[in-house]
């Protein structure tokens, strides 16, 4: 199994055997420059396949590796490394360099190395950032036990096997990226890893990579479903197209199906807890993030006063796992999201009879009109559904009359007319949830995930409506 091909970047291929000779060479090389067992090296790399060598490199040292994304610029990653204070750095980022030590990944490594010590399975594994939609993000540690789990849970959600063949063009950095590495070495999966992601590069190497499942967040499902050319690939070796990172939208994803005859399985988790739920294969819904995976407890609690609800009944989503992370640094914040053993994911949803999850919004992100909870998904699925409107994104900001105001912002393709997108949302939905204001913007700002940056909207166009 080892000399089969496991990773390609650009026209490299390296097998198992490869990887794993020059993550003991650089394990080597690192023990020399003082890691240790227990310590933290902070990793800030470009997508290439040194990121995947480092990673194993440091775990055999058994040491944890900081994952910085190579976006931050120095306020970001000055704030990261304060929270995790890494001994140790190795990447090929400037802003890194700049502030510690750091060994770079165009350093030659040197075979050998050994012997390491044994992993233990509750040592910490890896401290990855959340997403940091509102305020610093914290860093979430997940140990070898939560990650291997996770893995497991990904693996049997998705039936991966060795057969399938799957790229990575969004940060590995990110816990979906790290996720998908992880489980496609440990399961014999195939992988190719893009420098950058380019939707193009993406869909010509689905034809000539023969790629089986395609991982894909709002931004890269929206570009899939505007592409003028996506009929002229062939993607008939995909099994599925998996959403992940933020809730479905239909019209969207129902657009890609029928221009290529793929269909969608949307899979839902968190930073914290990476594998949630994930529709079954074969069954997938556009409506539904799926059931709970096989070692996850899901409830629902109320939103007013933190019990259990019942079946249909709409409260904050709440989950229970051995993938579950070991806690946040700073430490102060896990006991916010922890109730009782139950990790509490801010997420706004339901579940059915069936067992299926309903996901409606963030409990963060709920704007209260006159007494009345607003889901800004409900309203940007309406506005989704008009053919001007590119992406679009919803948030509330003090109203003295009402509470909150509702602004929509939207990034119009072609020419679009904010009172018209206003005035569909008052047809569609309840008069409370129109739009106050409608503004025209260049791009929605996103995290790498997909997540929105409603913060960064507010800043830009939360000016009080006129009345």
């Amino acid at each position: 199994m080892n000399d089969r091909a496991a990773l390609a970047f650009e026209d490299r291929e390296f097998t198992l055997a490869q990887l794993e000779a020059l993550a003991d060479g650089l394990a080597a090389t690192l023990a020399r420059r003082g890691v240790r067992a227990g310590e933290r090296v902070a990793l800030m790399s470009s997508n290439r396949p040194e990121f995947v060598v480092a990673v194993l490199a440091i775990w055999r040292l058994g040491a944890a590796v900081v994952l910085l994304s190579p976006a931050w610029k120095r306020a970001e990653t000055e704030h990261a490394l304060a929270v995790t204070e890494p001994a140790h750095a190795v990447g090929d980022h400037p802003v890194l360099a700049e502030l510690m030590p750091m060994l770079h990944l165009d350093e030659p490594v040197e075979p050998g190395g050994g012997p390491f010590p044994a992993l233990g399975p509750g040592a910490d594994a890896v401290l990855v950032f959340s997403s940091g939609t509102t305020g610093l993000p914290k860093a979430v540690r997940h140990t070898h036990a939560s990650l291997g789990a996770a893995v497991r849970h990904w693996r049997d959600a998705l039936e991966l096997t060795a057969r399938d063949r799957i790229q990575i063009a969004t940060p590995p950095s990110h816990i979906l990226g790290l996720l998908n590495i992880v489980t496609a070495l440990e399961t014999g999966v195939w992988m190719r890893l893009h420098r950058r992601f380019s939707l193009d590069a993406v869909l010509r190497h689905i034809e000539a990579d023969r790629i089986t499942v395609e991982m894909a967040v709002a931004p890269i499902a929206l570009a899939l479903a505007s592409h003028p050319d996506l009929e002229s690939h062939d993607l008939s070796s995909l099994r599925f197209i998996m959403w992940g990172a933020t809730p479905v939208t239909p019209s969207v994803a129902e657009t890609v199906t029928r221009r290529t005859g793929v269909g969608w399985v949307p899979a839902y988790g968190a930073s914290e807890l990476p594998v949630i739920t994930c529709n079954p294969l074969g069954d997938a819904r556009l409506d539904s993030a799926g059931r709970a995976v096989p070692g996850v407890e899901l409830r629902v609690v109320s939103l007013e006063t933190g019990e259990p609800v019942g079946t249909g009944e709409t409260g904050e989503i709440q989950a229970r796992s051995d993938s579950l992370m070991a806690g946040y640094l700073p430490a102060a914040a896990t006991a916010q999201v922890m109730d009782g053993g139950w990790y509490r994911t801010g997420d706004v949803g339901r579940l059915d009879a069936d067992g299926r999850l309903r996901l409606t919004d963030r409990t963060k992100e709920m704007i209260k009109v006159r007494g009345f909870q607003v889901a800004p998904a409900e309203v940007e699925a309406v506005l989704h559904g008009h053919p001007d409107v590119a992406d679009c994104a919803v948030f509330g900001i003090p109203d003295p009359a009402d509470g909150e105001a509702i602004v929509a912002a939207v990034e119009p393709r072609g020419t679009a007319d904010p009172a018209a997108l206003a005035a569909l949302v008052g047809e569609r939905l309840a008069s409370y949830k129109r739009p106050r204001r409608v503004v025209l913007v260049p791009e929605i700002p996103r995290l790498p995930s997909g997540k929105v940056l409603r913060r960064v909207l507010r800043e830009r166009y939360g000016a009080a409506p006129r009345p």
